[in-house]
């Protein structure tokens, strides 16, 4: 079984409420800090990531764990007619809003609190569902990637952008140490919880990356799956159809 990684090792609340926990407090700088410890390149992981969905056209999109609303707004470039945005923490989802509202998108973006292992959507109603950097945060793996292909009508597409492990030795190494020095020391220094990037590492090492979490997506019913990897395999889009 694997193990369960948490933010605060000694806290008495389950994996979902500390997880919410943690990022209601670091919401205020959470686009900065993502912005600068990427240099900006998740702005490109992102467009990549709605590029897979370009043939499809999709029309009502989903998008699990938007936080705030980044690659919700991102999915406008595919022209749908509504994109939904779900997430547990009403900070996060305070700041996307205001985002939506200041770009006008009102009519185009809707954001939900809600739990991604228990999508409050019907069945079979979306065309696409999109998640970036979420899936690691789900308390159980399988149930948040049943539910994302329960509410995907038949013949969607599921697109999930995660971390994951470089593969070559150096670029492993590089990265192993700019995961467990510097980015926590940043997020000490810049956020009002420093545990949030401490967990961070922690739980990319634990994620079940490339055929692992393909072999996930194909226990939770989806055909078809692919993982592309970008940026020397730091991150990974995957991608699966609802038969």
């Amino acid at each position: 079984m694997r193990e369960t990684i948490t933010p605060y090792k000694d806290a008495s609340e389950n994996k979902k409420q500390q997880v919410a926990r943690m990022f209601n407090n670091i919401a205020v700088r959470y686009d900065f800090l993502n912005h600068f410890l990427s240099l900006g390149i998740d702005k490109l992981w992102r467009k990549a990531a709605i590029n897979k969905l370009k043939k499809d056209r999709p029309k009502i999109i989903l998008d699990i764990a938007t936080g705030t609303a980044d690659l919700a707004i991102e999915a406008l470039r595919l022209n749908p007619d509504k994109v939904f945005g779900v997430d547990i923490s009403v900070d996060m989802l305070e700041i996307g809003k205001k985002k939506i509202k200041q770009r006008r998108l009102t009519d185009k973006i809707e954001l939900l609190e809600g739990d991604s292992e228990k999508l409050i959507f019907s069945d079979n109603k979306f065309d696409a569902v999109t998640v970036a950097f979420g899936v690691r945060n789900f308390e159980n793996l399988q149930q948040g990637l049943q539910e994302i292909y329960r509410v995907l009508r038949p013949g969607g597409k599921a697109v999930i952008l995660e971390f994951s492990h470089p593969r070559q030795p150096i670029m492993r190494w590089l990265y192993q140490v700019y995961s467990t020095k510097i980015t926590p020391a940043i997020g000490k220094l810049v956020s009002k919880d420093p545990a949030a990037y401490t967990y961070l590492h922690e739980s990319i090492s634990a994620f079940p990356d490339g055929d692992a979490f393909l072999s996930e997506l194909k226990k939770s019913g989806f055909s078809s799956t692919t993982c592309t990897t970008k940026t020397f395999g730091i991150v990974s889009i995957y991608t699966g159809i609802k038969a």
